[in-house]
């Protein structure tokens, strides 16, 4: 009898002893991520038909994931948004530069890629206002676009370009703002999604007073203020407002001396829980940034982004747990 017992002690033993190499081993599948991790996609200086996929652990040294990731079908991919979905799966959406219409794919690891489809933007928006760029085409000598005046309605229903489209996610919810155009310069709009796979999307609605001739308008959300940095194309720099509403109305506040000739701005918090801005400073051929330490209220001197600067264009970066 007794060694029966100590067979089975020892059967018990080792048995507790794996049950409790699962429970508090690294293998838990409910233990907590370590630090932060970060996806950038962009297109390169020497194609806007490719877009490749980079990573980062702090936000300023970036890895190549894989360098031409994803192509579509057709057309080009500019201006690529990235953000990862509640179905675990990785989405994309970017510039066509096919008339009005976005693209849309999606990754389970980043590394490969499949379409989903272009998205033709619905004919939006006869007689709302702020869609015109100040240019006028009412036959008025030396005119064009799709209003008199600037804070003229629009005087055409058909979209004719849709560029940058930016990611937002709130509450569960999707939406893409995007830089529409009637026929004049661009102003930004809001769409969101009706259905989880993200192929049927609410008619745009205008974001509110950002106005005409602004692109590259990217919003993140801090506390409970939307904050917007768009791209002021007259001026060619890229300014920053304010809002209690995702589509407003903003108010501009003082931007960050960010400099001009700089567009496509990405904005992501650093893992000490400052926030980051990129930009492209496309005349320079550099990529910058600039950090803020009090909640965007002012902004530190842009410095060049290391490996990347001269390489990439206009890339879209989000963060997630590692």
């Amino acid at each position: 009898m007794s060694v029966k017992r100590t067979r089975l002690l020892a059967v018990s033993v080792v048995v507790l002893a794996a049950v409790g190499q699962l429970l508090a081993g690294p293998g838990r599948s409910d233990a907590a991520p370590t630090g932060w991790k970060y996806t950038m996609v962009g297109f390169s200086n020497g194609t806007d038909r490719a877009m490749d996929v980079y990573g980062s652990s702090d936000g300023t040294q970036f890895k190549p994931v894989r360098k031409g990731a994803y192509r579509p079908p057709t057309g080009r991919v500019r201006d690529p948004s990235v953000f990862r979905n509640t179905d675990g799966m990785y989405y994309v959406t970017y510039t066509t530069a096919d008339g009005a219409n976005i693209g849309f794919a999606r990754s389970r690891d980043r590394v490969n890629w499949t379409p989903i489809g272009n998205y033709p933007v619905p004919f939006c928006c006869a007689l709302l206002p702020g869609t015109g760029d100040g240019t006028g085409s009412m036959n008025i000598p030396g005119s064009s676009g799709s209003a008199a005046l600037k804070s003229a309605p629009s005087l055409s229903p058909f979209t004719t370009k849709a560029w940058a489209p930016e990611w937002f996610v709130e509450g569960g919810r999707v939406h893409v703002v995007l830089s529409m155009s009637t026929g004049g310069g661009f102003v930004p709009y809001v769409m969101t999604a009706l259905e989880p796979s993200l192929r049927l999307w609410s008619m745009p609605v205008p974001i509110a007073g950002i106005g005409a001739d602004h692109i590259d308008t990217t919003i993140v959300k801090v506390g409970a203020t939307y904050h917007a940095f768009t791209k002021n194309e007259t001026h060619k720099y890229v300014q920053h407002a304010v809002s209690s509403k995702l589509a407003g109305p903003y108010r501009f506040v003082a931007p960050g001396d960010w400099g001009s000739f700089v567009e496509g701005p990405a904005v992501t918090q650093l893992p000490n829980g400052a926030w980051r801005i990129y930009l492209d400073a496309y005349k320079a051929g550099k990529y910058v940034y600039s950090d803020s330490t009090d909640g965007m209220r002012t902004w530190s001197p842009v410095r060049e982004l290391p490996g990347l600067s001269g390489s990439v264009r206009h890339f879209g970066v989000m963060r997630e747990r590692g």
